[in-house]
Parts: structure tokens; sequence; C-alpha cells
């Protein structure tokens, strides 16, 4: 980002073109900005309006923007641009989610042919890919054309090795729509797959019966060949760094080369930026004007500045084609384009309005794009630019490297504050180390690393095996600088994660810094920067002392219960984690952990050594040290301490006790489960993991009083060998909680222990259908907030549906 940012500040100093212009523009920055928000504002709805809306809104609107900018209706046109913003919007997001899988296909065993588009990411047991299905009258007719993320599982990598971009096969699969987890911190699989016109997810359901159509071929199988050339051609361990830069190939990347990119604020200079198009589209530009240098003739056919513009289009998009036009590529072709054409007519063109050609040329292309974080940083990266760094800035200041060198100090400061808010919310995370790392990256990975990168690309291309001297040298000067880099990311204090922020605290901070980087001798500077906290130190809701907060975090068909009371917290199980690379812990219960806010766990509590449950606690010991680890006697997973029935502490008024497994009992894998109960003054609650009928009634027999609880973690996630009549009855419960999967095999939970639970005056919700369940217990009563309610989108696939996102309700507890 900050690469490319630097870039546009000296095409703007050189260029130093500002023209007024009267009213707004129908390509202007003015419309552009309007254009977006008009899509925002739509996307950010719960729900889609009715199309009769819709097409009003295109007819309203085209009218006023096309007609109003004068006479009485003067300003109109920005209103008209906005509606088409929300009715484009609304059309494509209505289509996308409409071409998404249907309930009559869901779950059922198909046969599809197609292509694998994109490049394939080969992990231990499992190879992901995503894949084009046929257009012919043979295949589903709701499916064709349509893009699939697939997964073939396999111990041996051998027959998962012929995946191959470009390569077309027939293949037997299960699917099913677009679903992802929902938790505070987390991404949003379900907002991704519609942004990627993903139309269902699913796996290879018979390997052995999957065959190969035909070989590779196309761009994405050049690109990977190209990627697997690099690989076997660059010894030095960085190739996978040169695999990324030259090609914006990543999947060489592990999660320490990402973890240290975020703390050391580089992830924007891995992948293809702008400034690798612009490398590109200038060398092309230098080629078509030598060209005409040395073939005068050809100027009678075409002038030269317009043949070397041309070369600059030509390669810019040649190249943006070559890395999958992603949305910072496409955003640079657009300018670019418009830099020539505007040139090739003799007209003067400010660059904010070329950034605003390139934002409403993006937008017409795809609106859904703004459903992407690159989107954001792009864009907004170069206004930020723009407005503190304008072309005429600095003029009388002299030639020669120092006001070069302040131009570019000064690019990186406007980039990383004025992206710094953008950066928190969309990935909760700010990288303090980032501006020290961008000064020494950018112009040493731009300038050295990334041209001889895209050097062996071209010169491999030209001539097989002209290309490796090239990715050699660029592996090399790239080592050069990594273990600098590399201490840097590892520093204690380059990364601060930081909770959810409400709403509001975004257009503050982005005020905050927007006045911070107006002119010097502006009054008040120092009382704005009180506007950073709301995002930075926001409220972390912690309960009152004598209060209690269950959060039962969507991990999917497992487990993870965040327990915490006014100074303590305690994690109760940590999702499953599987061979195929899937980790709950990592994926759901830390972004989660850090989401809410938690700095620290004072104790583990791993119900039993079931997966499901225990998974995920290597991945969450690693970032937040656990010094206690309960474990019930026998587990195969590893603890400091064994959870036996009669342990009891206190935190901050909230006393816990262990009701089960008792002293001397065996390892009885689901039966030996640890139970735990939290009590306050007012009401408790009960955390049985996944204890079967046999321990329920024991504990009826034995401890009747302490079943009785207004919460409960459904035992054994709803299993039919689970919830006995007697026990269900027995906990009073108002609130009865199940984490499960999604579509799980098992089909938890089971509909005939979700009419117990209803029927005894619970109400059951499930993680599968309401993502995150917060449950608050304390002097105001019982108080429930479920995520995806609590913030509905309109991709949600439960809302979409039509269903409730609970089993049964019961209106007197409260949703704050």
């Amino acid at each position: 980002m900050a690469a490319h940012l630097s870039l546009a500040w000296f095409h703007q100093r050189a260029s130093g073109v500002h023209v007024a212009h009267a009213g707004a523009a129908l390509f202007g920055s003015l419309c552009a900005a309007s254009l977006l928000a008009g899509v925002s504002l739509c996307l950010l709805l719960p729900g889609l309006p009715p199309r009769g809306v819709l097409w009003c809104c295109v007819l309203v609107g085209g009218g006023l923007a096309w007609r109003a900018n004068a006479g009485p209706l003067r300003g109109g046109r920005v209103l008209g641009v906005l509606l088409l913003g929300m009715a484009l919007a609304g059309l494509q997001a209505a289509h996308a989610l409409q071409a998404q899988l249907p309930v009559a296909l869901q779950g059922q065993s198909l046969i599809l042919r197609g292509q694998i588009v994109e490049l394939p990411v080969h992990e231990v047991r499992r190879t992901s890919f995503e894949f084009v299905v046929d257009t012919d009258i043979s295949q589903p007719a709701s499916l064709r054309g349509q893009r699939l993320r697939l997964a073939w599982y396999d111990d041996d990598p051998r027959p998962r090795a012929r995946l191959q971009a470009g390569s077309r096969w027939e293949f037997p699969l299960k699917l099913r729509a677009p679903r992802g987890l929902r938790n505070p911190g987390g991404s949003d699989a379900e907002k991704y797959a519609l942004a990627a016109r993903i139309s269902a997810t699913g796996f290879v359901q018979k390997p052995l019966r999957a065959r190969r159509l035909a070989g590779p071929s196309g761009i994405d199988a050049w690109r990977e060949a190209m990627s697997a050339r690099i690989a076997s051609t660059t010894p030095a361990a960085s190739s996978r760094f040169v695999q990324a830069l030259a090609l914006g190939d990543t999947r060489a990347l592990d999660d320490t080369d990402w973890a240290r990119l975020r703390a050391a604020g580089l992830t924007h200079l891995i992948a293809i930026s702008g400034f690798h198009v612009g490398l590109v589209a200038g060398f092309c530009a230098l080629l078509a004007g030598g060209l005409w240098w040395l073939l005068p003739a050809l100027c009678r056919w075409l002038p030269r500045p317009f043949a070397a513009g041309g070369g600059a289009v030509l390669g810019a998009f040649g190249y943006a084609l070559l890395t999958g036009m992603a949305v910072p590529t496409m955003r640079t072709v657009v300018m670019i384009a418009v830099l020539v054409l505007a040139r090739c007519l003799r007209r003067r063109q400010r660059i904010a309005d070329t950034l605003g050609l390139g934002c409403i040329v993006l937008l017409l292309l795809d609106p859904l794009a703004v459903l992407g974080a690159g989107f954001w940083l792009s864009f907004a990266g170069v206004a930020w630019l723009l407005w503190c760094l304008p072309g005429d800035a600095g003029e009388g200041g002299g030639k020669g490297i120092m006001p070069i060198l302040r131009g570019f100090f000064a690019a990186q400061a406007v980039a990383s504050l004025g992206l710094l808010p953008l950066t928190v919310v969309l990935f909760g995370q700010a990288s303090f180390a980032g501006p020290l790392a961008n000064l020494a990256a950018v112009p040493w990975w731009s300038l050295v690393v990334v041209p001889l990168s895209l050097l062996g690309v071209l010169a491999e291309t030209l001539h097989a095996g002209a290309g490796p001297w090239c990715w050699q040298a660029a592996a090399w000067c790239f080592d050069l600088l990594w273990p600098v880099l590399t201490r840097i990311a590892d520093s204690p204090l380059a990364m601060l994660w930081l909770p959810e922020a409400r709403w509001f605290a975004l257009p503050l901070a982005l005020l905050s810094a927007f006045w911070l980087l107006l002119p010097r001798g502006l009054p008040g500077k120092p009382l704005v920067l009180l506007l950073w906290l709301p995002l930075l130190l926001p409220a972390r809701e912690l309960p009152a002392v004598g209060a209690v907060e269950l959060t039962v975090i969507d991990v999917g068909q497992g487990l993870s219960v965040l327990v915490r009371t006014a100074h303590h917290s305690l994690l109760y199980d940590m999702g499953p984690a599987v061979a195929d690379g899937y980790d709950a812990g990592e994926r759901a219960v830390i972004p989660a952990l850090h989401g809410l806010g938690v700095r620290h766990l004072d104790l583990a509590m791993v119900s039993h050594g079931d997966n499901d449950h225990a998974g995920g606690l290597q991945a969450v010991a690693s970032v937040f040290p656990i010094p206690q680890v309960w474990v019930p006697a026998g587990s195969p997973t590893h603890g400091t301490a064994r959870c036996v029935a009669g342990q009891q502490w206190q935190w901050d008024g909230v006393r816990f006790r262990a009701l089960h497994p008792a002293e001397g009992m065996p390892y009885l894998d689901n039966e030996s489960s640890c139970v735990l109960r939290i009590e306050t003054a007012t009401d408790s609650a009960l955390l049985a993991g996944d204890i079967g009928q046999y321990v329920e009634r024991k504990l009826l027999a034995e401890q009747p009083a302490s079943l009785r609880n207004a919460v409960v973690i459904v035992p054994h996630h709803g299993s039919a060998g689970s919830s006995d009549p007697g026990f269900v009855s027995a906990t009073g419960a108002r609130l009865a909680l199940v984490s499960s999967g999604a579509d799980n095999r098992f089909r938890h939970p089971r509909e005939a222990v979700v009419r117990r639970w209803c029927a005894a005056g619970a109400e059951v919700l499930d993680t599968s259908r309401s993502g995150a369940l917060q449950v608050w217990i304390g002097r105001q009563g019982l108080q429930l907030r479920e995520r995806r309610s609590d913030q509905p989108r309109l991709w949600d696939a439960v809302q979409r549906r039509g269903q409730a996102a609970g089993l049964c309700y019961a209106p007197e507890i409260l949703r704050p």
C-alpha cells in the first residue's frame, strides 16, 4: 500500500495539475464518493429491499444523475448517483444470493464437470480449490457456470497433486450453501463467499471416482507453472516470497510468515499491488517508445507518445489479468488508462478525479468489491495522500534528494495515520512496528526485489532457463533485509490486538485523523486525540462484581465457552482441531478472545479429551499463556491439575464448583466430562460437557439441588443419548444453549431433545443458527445476545432462509 501511495504522490508532484470543475461531474470525485456511499449503505442493510424498489431507484437515480446538475434540481445528480449505487449493489447482491445452492440440493450427492480456477492449495491431508461448473445441459440448471469452493481429503498426496489450475475434472461431490462461523473479532466467511460469487462449498465425496478430463490450460495454468519454476530453481528459503511478489502466489507462506507480516504491517507489499502494475506499465511504455524510436516509420501510423501510452495500458491490463485482477491492481490499471486517455486527448485531469473515475469503474464492474478489505485500504490510502499532500505542496523547496526524502517520509506518515482506523476496524489490530518496517521494506522490496522478480518472469517467458538468475538475485536481496524485519515483527510491542468497538468509533477516529493531518496552526489538535479513545480503548462490557458473563463461541461441531467475572477469565474447552488444517482454537477461539478484549486467561478447563473439545488447546495456549489447565483424571490431554468433584473456588463474588467426575472414577471419555456449576447471588449456570444420560441420572440422584440452574449448556451438543427427561426437568433452565456445527453429520441437536427442553420451559438456542451466544447473569436478571440477530447481515444464510434463530423462544429474557 505505502509503495503505490508514494508513487501516486510523486506523480502528482510531477504533474502539478489542478483544474476546477463546476458542479458535480458525472465521472468526477464527488459522484464517485456518492456512488460508493450508495453501494455501502445498501450492503449495510439487514436485508435487501424488494426488487421493485431497487428498479425504481434505478429509474429515479438514473434520471437525476443524467439531467439534474443545473436549474431547480441543481445538486440532484449526487442524490441520483447515490440511489443508483444502492440499486446496483442491491441487484447484484440479490443475484449472487439467488445463485447460491438451493435447499433441494443441500447435502445431496452430485456428479459435476468443470474446470479448476485460481491456484489449488495443497495441505497435509487436504487440497482446497475453486471449481467452475460447465454450462452444458447435463449439469444441474441451478449450478451451471457457478463457482464452487471444494476440498479433496486424502492421506496420500499423489492423487491430489494432479489437481492443477486450469485442468478439467468430473467430481462426485456433496455440497451445501456457503456457511461460516459468526463470532466477535472473527472473519465472516459468508460475506467473503458473497463477494467472490461462491455458490456452494463442499468436498469430493469419493476421490477414487474423480476423473480428470483435460490437462491444465489458460492463464491460471501458466501462473501455477511459473510459480513452480521459481520454487524449483531458487534454492533459497525465501523463494516463497519471490513467488508471492512476482505472481501473487502466497500458498507457500505459512502461519508464522503471515503473523510476522501482520506484526510488521507488511502484508500489503506481499500480494500483487498497484506499484507492481505501475512498474510493468512503465516498462511496457519504455519498450513501446523504444520500438517507435528504432522504427521512425511507425510514427506515420501512430505518434510515439500514443504508442508509449498504449503499451503502458496493455502491459498493466495484461499483468493484472495474469495475477488475478485484484482490486489494487484494477484500480491502478484504470488510473493508468485514464491518464493515458487524457494525454492523448490533450486534456488535463486531476489525480483526484482519476482516482474517482477508477472507483466508479470498479463499482460498476463489481459493486460487491466493497465487501473486501483491499478495496477500502487501496482507495482510502490514495485519497488520504491526495488530500494531505497536494501537488503544489512544498514548491520552492528546491531540487535534490532532500525534497524526495521529505515527500517519502510524509507519504509514510499519512498512510500510517490515515489508515490506522480502517486497519483496526477491519482486522482488530494495530501494528506499531508498521511505520518503521515500511520505511525500510517499501523502497527495498519495491525498487529492488520486485523488479528482479518480475524481470525473471519476463525472461523465463521469453526463453526457458533465463529467469532463475533473476529470481535467485531477488531472493538474495530479500534475505538481506528479512532478518531485520523479523526482529521488528517479533518484538513484544509490534502488534496490539484491540477489542471490537462500537459503530461510531470509526467515524470519530477518521475525523480525528483528518483534523490531525490538516495544516499546522489549526487549534484543537491535542483535543481531537480524545476522539481515538472509542476505537483504541473501547468498553469491554465486563460484568460487575457478583455477576458473570458466559460466551458460547461458535466453533462448529465442538464446544468452547468463555466465562468472565469482573477481574478473571476461564476458558471451558477450546473447540476442535483436525488434521486437515482446521483448528477452531486458531480460527474461532483466539479471534473471539481478542474481539472481547480478553488479555489473559486465569484457568482453562478441558472437559474431556475428545478432539472437538480439546483440539484447540495448543493454539490457544500459544497466544494466551495459561497458568493452570484442569483435565479429568486419565484424560489424554495434558493438564496441570485434575478436575474432581468437590473442587470449588470464588472469583469476584462468583462461586465455581465442580460436580463431576468423582474421585477415583476411571476415565470413560464423554462420561468423564468435567461438569462445572457457576453460582451468582441471583442465578447459576451449568456447563455439562459431553455427559450422557447415565451421569445425568447419577447427578440427579446424588446432587439434585446442584442441577437447578437458569442457564445450561446442553450436554453432548443435544445428542439422542443425553438430556434425560428427569435431568432436563430438574434443571428448571430458562436458557438451554447448544453448540453444534451447521448441517453436522450427527444431526445435533436432535429434534426430540430440543422438544424436551422446550417443553420444560427453556428457550433453546443453537450456535449454528445464532452464532456466538453471550449471556449475562447478574442483578438485572438474565440477559442474552445472539451474534447473528444482534448484527444482522443481508448475506446471513439463516436469516436469508427465513428461519428463526431460536429453536424455541422465551420473551422474558432481556436482549440488550
